[in-house]
């Protein structure tokens, strides 16, 4: 299964897709299933493929060598002339987002390693941060080191923050915080808490990335699909 580290220096990438039906996205997650079954691009290393639970669409995790072999990929003709046509028939919107991961944080009965697995019942948070080019930093940092109160939430297991380097259908700097929750109760709570309840560290954070983000977009999912390189 897939590790989320910052050591390992992958190229982490993030394709989210929404659509206005739920049965475009089993039709997405067909289409997404054959790519995935059958990749043997070179310099892939693995794809996990998310179903969308609080609206309808689907992320596909994707671990790569580098950002060449990937543009490789995005430069071949099934990419082009397949791949890109069919989502884009059955999709409302489609971001490619490439990025790095720069921290991770996990509650201390969640072990050493930040798993990502359709074997786990994680209810999972994708979040996407568009900020300007000098408070990307800033917004990673407070998103990184700045929630270290989350280990204090009930139901919180995990999360990890990328900085984003480029992207497609995207423009603009940017940060991604892919979290893993035990339940969607648990981030439901979390979510709707009312300002006035929170601990004064989290409204301090919360005042932070309100200064820093210029927009923020999320999207709840389950994992139902995972494929390494050599499977």
């Amino acid at each position: 299964m897939p590790i989320l580290s910052p050591e390992d220096k992958h190229l982490t990438v993030l394709n989210l897709f929404t659509t206005d039906k739920p049965e475009n996205q089993d039709r997405l997650i067909t289409e997404m299933r054959k790519i995935v079954d059958t990749a043997a691009f070179e310099g892939w290393l693995s794809s996990t493929v998310h179903a969308g639970q609080e609206s309808p669409g689907t992320a596909n995790f994707i671990q790569w060598r580098s950002g060449e072999d990937l543009e490789a990929r995005y430069a071949g003709e099934e990419f082009k002339h397949r791949t890109l046509p069919v989502f884009g028939e059955i999709t409302t919107s489609i971001r490619l987002l490439q990025n790095e991961i720069v921290y991770t944080q996990r509650h201390p009965s969640q072990g050493s390693v930040t798993e990502v697995s359709a074997d786990r019942d994680d209810f999972t948070v994708i979040e996407v941060f568009k900020t300007t080019e000098e408070n990307q930093a800033p917004l990673v940092e407070a998103l990184s080191e700045g929630q270290k109160w989350l280990v204090d939430v009930p139901g919180y297991r995990s999360h990890t923050v990328f900085r984003g380097l480029r992207a497609r259908f995207l423009e603009g700097a940017f940060a991604v915080v892919y979290s893993q929750w035990e339940s969607k109760e648990a981030h439901d709570a979390y979510r709707t808490r009312p300002e006035a309840d929170m601990p004064e560290t989290r409204r301090n954070s919360e005042a932070t990335l309100k200064s820093l983000a210029t927009e923020r977009d999320w999207n709840s999912y389950r994992v139902v699909h995972s494929r390494k390189a050599g499977e």
